[in-house]
């Protein structure tokens, strides 16, 4: 998926979106970024203090989308997905939970608080890809 950006000589040019993805688990990690790094610009951090820091220090270059792993060290997917939605500059951060918990109370809570899509573990390269390119339209 692109994004048009206009220029200052006029000219539309078209940037990748930016995917930025935690998940605790380098074997996901390594998918996302081979999943989705031709067509998308993606940034992979290992836990949710990694995936927050990365959104609090770039306020002028956020992603178009974050994936959080739900179960992470240091702090959760949850509780990244609430910074997130409480913080005004990040409202329109489109966020995919993943878990490896494809538990209906999980997806009602993720839903509830505030996230675009699910994704349960396992999942293939074509699902992820299609649920980062429905949540981006």
């Amino acid at each position: 998926m692109s994004v048009n950006i206009r220029k200052r000589d006029g000219y539309a040019a078209s940037m990748p979106a930016e995917i930025l993805a935690a998940d605790d688990d380098e074997d996901i990690r390594e998918m996302i970024d081979v999943s989705l790094s031709e067509e998308f610009d993606v940034e992979t951090v290992k836990d949710g203090l990694e995936a927050w820091e990365y959104l609090e220090e770039s306020p002028d270059s956020l992603p178009n989308a974050v994936i959080l792993d739900v179960m992470m060290p240091e702090m959760d997917g949850f509780s990244v997905l609430d910074h997130i939605r409480e913080n005004d500059g990040m409202q329109n951060i489109q966020v995919i939970m993943l878990t490896s918990r494809s538990r209906e109370e999980d997806i009602v809570r993720a839903l509830e608080a505030g996230a675009d899509g699910f994704l349960a573990k396992p999942f293939n390269k074509s699902e992820l890809y299609g649920r980062v390119q429905q949540t981006l339209q």
